[in-house]
């Protein structure tokens, strides 16, 4: 699966930043979604490691997931494209209310 197709699920984000803390077994993961089904948080996290996000080990009768941030690389790369983009708007916001600011001071001032 594709990296961005596996990070669109917002239940799969949520498990990204839950491993982003510490790496979890299966039962905690499950734990941390109690509207969700094993079945369900095991299908996300089967979509997480196809994808190459997490690993899963097995410690003793446990599976432990833990994050695997290159893939997450992909998505920094094409995020940083934008930067400029929103630096540049954020920038002429900035500036279009100074200057709305200044002129609320003079008609009041």
């Amino acid at each position: 699966m594709d990296t961005f197709e596996a990070i669109a699920e917002p239940t799969r984000r949520a498990v990204l930043d839950l491993l982003l803390e510490k790496e979890r077994s299966a039962g905690d993961l499950v734990a941390a979604f109690p509207r969700l089904t094993q079945p369900a948080v095991s299908r996300h996290l089967r979509v997480l490691r196809e994808a190459g996000l997490v690993s899963v080990r097995a410690e003793a009768q446990q599976r432990i997931y833990a994050l695997e941030p290159a893939r997450l690389g992909i998505v920094y790369e094409w995020l940083n494209r934008y930067r400029a983009y929103w630096a540049a708007h954020l920038t002429n916001l900035e500036q279009h209310l100074d200057k709305r600011s200044a002129r609320k001071r003079k008609q009041t001032g």
